[in-house]
C-alpha cells in the first residue's frame, strides 16, 4: 500500500495551492476571480480523482475481507465507520456550499440546483467501484461569485462558522479514535482549527474570522472545497493505516508514478523555479538517474542525449532552473530506477511554470478616484507574496489600516491634483520594489436639493408642511455622505408682491410655516441661494426648488 502514500504530499500541493489564491481574495479583479475559478475546479478535479483511489482502497479492504474475515473484521468495521464518518461530513459541507449560494443568489432551493448545478457521472462514495450521477456547482455561472455580503452574514453572524468548526472537531476525534495507537503517530491529521491563526495586521483571529470574515462567494466555496479535501485525506490515512495493521506484508504495488513537487508555481522575474521530483514504492537505498530537458514535453530516444543529468539521493531530485525568460515554461524528464530483477525502469514525467515580472495590483474599493474629506477603501495585493509583506506608501496623502484590517484607508487634501500609491514587498529575505499605480484626486461632488422628493412641480400643501426642511440628497453615489445646509432663501408672492424669508438651517422657521398655512392653490414658492457643507468642508451652492401648492 505504500503506493498511496504519495497522496499526503498531493494534498499539501493543493494546500500550498490555495494559500497562493487566498492571499488574492482582495482583488476581485476579473483575472484574480478567474483564478479562483480554475483553483476551485482544480480542487473540484482533486476531489474527484481521490474518490476513485478512496473506492479502489476499500476494494482491496473489502478483498481481504473476503479472504481472511476472522483476521480482518475489527479492521474492515473500523474502515466502513471511517467511510460513514466521512461521507456524514462531506455531505454537511456540500450543504454549506449549496446554502450559501442560494443565499447569496436570492434563489429558493430548486432554482438555484436549476440554474448553478449540474449532473456529472463521479465515483459513488457508497458503493466502492461504481458511478452514480451527482450535483456539481459550476461555480462560473454564479453571478454574485465576487460578493462577500450574504457569505459573511450567513457563516458569521449567523454562526454557521462556529457550527462548522466544531462539526471538523468532533470528525477528527472520532477518526482519530478508529486507528490504533501504535499507529496514530502516522496519522498527519489536516483540517487545522486551532492554529495560530493571524489577520494582515498580525493580530490573533479565531478560525472563523480567518477563513469566513469578508471572503467572497468564489474564495468561500474553495475553502469549503479545500475542507472536502482534508476530510478525503484524513479518510484515506485512517483507512490506510487500518489496512495496514492487519499485516503490512501484504501490500503489493503494481504500479510506480513520477511526481512533481513544485515549491511554487509562481517566480517572479531573476529567481529560480524549484520543485521535487518524487518516486513512489520503490527502494529509498537506490539513487535514481534523472535526465531533464527544458522545453520538451517528452523524453524519447531522439532528444535524450541534450537533456541534463541531475543528482538524486534517497529516491528524491531537486530541481532547480533560472527564472530569466518571462512566460511559460515547460520541461521533461524521466527517472531510471533499477527492479529488483536488475533491470533498468525508465518512468517519464513532465512539468510547467509560469515565469513573471513583479507586478503590483491596486484597486480602489469603490471608485477609481480618491475623494477629498471622505475614508477612500483601497485594497492591495501583489500574487504570491503575502499581505503582511506589503510596505505600501502614499506620495500625497495619507494611508492606515481600516478597522477589519481587510483594507487600507486614503484620504487625500485640497489643492492636488493626483497622489501615487508604491508598494514595496518582503520576498525572499529581501526588500523588492512592486511598482506603482497613480489616482486621481477629486472633490465630492455635490447633492441635488429636495423637498418631499421633489425639485419642482405641483405639492399638496399638507405634504409641504409635513416636510418641513430641504434635504440634500447625493445621486448615484457609492460613499454614504451626509450634507448640511447652512442657509437658504424662500419667496413667495402675496397680493402681488414678493416676501422673502431667510432660512439659516435646513429646517422652515415658523414665519415660513405660517406663509405655507395660509397660501392658495396655485401660489409658487422659490427656494434659492441654498447652501451647504460636506465632510471635505467646501460649501456648495444647491440647486434652486420650485413648488406650486396644488
Amino acid at each position: 500500500m505504500a503506493g498511496y502514500k504519495e497522496t499526503p504530499r498531493q494534498k499539501m500541493i493543493a494546500m500550498m495551492y490555495l494559500v497562493l489564491t487566498a492571499l488574492l481574495a482582495l482583488n476581485v479583479s476579473k483575472d484574480m476571480l478567474d483564478a479562483f475559478l480554475v483553483v476551485n475546479q482544480s480542487m473540484e478535479n482533486t476531489i474527484e480523482v481521490f474518490e476513485n483511489k478512496l473506492s479502489n482502497l476499500y476494494l482491496e479492504f473489502e478483498k481481504q475481507h473476503s479472504l481472511r474475515p476472522q483476521k480482518v473484521e475489527e479492521y474492515y468495521d473500523k474502515a466502513q465507520e471511517a467511510r460513514r464518518l466521512s461521507i456524514d461530513m462531506k455531505d454537511y459541507v456540500d450543504r454549506l456550499i449549496f446554502e450559501v449560494v442560494r443565499r447569496s443568489e436570492r434563489k429558493d432551493s430548486a432554482e438555484t440546483m436549476k440554474r448553478y448545478y449540474e449532473i456529472k457521472l463521479m465515483p459513488d462514495p457508497y458503493n466502492p467501484g461504481k458511478k452514480a450521477e451527482l450535483p456539481m456547482l459550476n461555480m462560473s455561472k454564479v453571478p454574485t461569485k465576487d460578493k462577500y455580503d450574504e457569505a459573511t452574514n450567513f457563516f458569521i453572524n449567523r454562526g454557521e462558522a462556529e457550527k462548522l468548526r466544531k462539526k471538523i472537531e468532533e470528525f477528527k476525534a472520532n477518526m482519530i479514535e478508529l486507528v490504533p495507537e501504535d499507529f496514530r503517530e502516522n496519522i498527519k491529521m489536516g483540517l487545522d482549527t486551532e492554529g495560530p491563526f493571524y489577520d494582515a495586521g498580525g493580530r490573533p483571529q479565531n478560525w472563523e474570522m480567518h477563513n469566513f470574515y469578508h471572503t467572497i462567494l468564489a474564495a468561500t466555496v474553495t475553502i469549503l472545497n479545500k475542507i472536502k479535501a482534508e476530510v478525503q485525506t484524513t479518510e484515506f490515512d485512517v483507512v490506510a493505516e487500518l489496512y495496514t495493521a492487519i499485516d503490512i506484508s501484504d501490500f503489493k504495488f503494481d504500479k510506480i508514478e513520477a511526481k512533481i513537487i513544485p515549491k511554487t508555481n509562481y517566480v517572479l522575474q531573476g529567481d529560480k523555479y524549484e520543485a521535487e521530483v518524487l518516486v513512489t514504492a520503490f527502494d529509498t537505498k537506490q539513487t535514481p538517474e534523472v535526465y531533464v530537458l527544458m522545453g520538451a514535453d517528452e523524453i524519447t530516444i531522439s532528444n535524450k542525449d541534450r537533456a541534463q543529468k541531475v543528482d538524486g539521493k534517497d529516491g528524491v531530485v531537486k530541481l532547480n532552473f533560472p527564472a530569466s525568460a518571462l512566460g511559460p515554461q515547460r520541461y521533461a524528464g524521466v527517472i531510471e530506477v533499477v527492479s529488483p530483477e536488475g533491470e533498468r525502469i525508465p518512468y517519464k514525467f513532465s512539468g510547467e511554470y509560469v515565469v513573471a515580472p513583479p507586478s503590483l495590483t491596486v484597486a480602489a474599493t469603490k471608485m477609481n478616484v480618491f475623494y477629498i474629506g471622505v475614508d477612500n477603501p483601497v485594497s492591495i495585493s501583489v500574487p504570491g507574496i503575502a499581505e503582511a509583506n506589503l510596505r505600501p506608501s502614499i506620495s500625497v496623502g495619507s494611508m492606515t489600516r481600516s478597522a477589519g484590517g481587510k483594507e487600507w484607508i486614503v484620504r487625500v487634501p485640497q489643492g492636488q491634483a493626483r497622489t501615487i500609491i508604491s508598494v514595496d514587498a518582503l520576498y525572499q529575505g529581501e526588500t523588492r520594489k512592486m511598482g506603482s499605480a497613480e489616482f486621481r484626486i477629486r472633490r465630492v461632488p455635490s447633492p441635488v436639493a429636495e423637498i418631499a422628493g421633489q425639485v419642482e412641480g405641483a405639492i399638496d400643501k399638507s405634504t409641504l408642511l409635513a416636510a418641513g426642511a430641504i434635504i440634500p440628497v447625493m445621486k448615484d453615489f457609492e460613499f454614504d455622505l451626509f450634507f448640511e445646509v447652512k442657509s437658504f432663501r424662500m419667496t413667495t408672492i402675496i397680493g402681488g408682491d414678493g416676501i422673502s424669508q431667510r432660512g439659516t438651517s435646513n429646517r422652515f422657521n415658523d414665519e415660513m410655516i405660517r406663509m405655507i398655512q395660509n397660501s392658495r392653490r396655485g401660489q409658487k414658492f422659490f427656494f434659492e441661494n441654498i447652501q451647504a457643507e460636506g465632510p471635505d468642508k467646501i460649501p456648495r451652492s444647491l440647486n434652486p426648488i420650485s413648488l406650486e401648492i396644488r
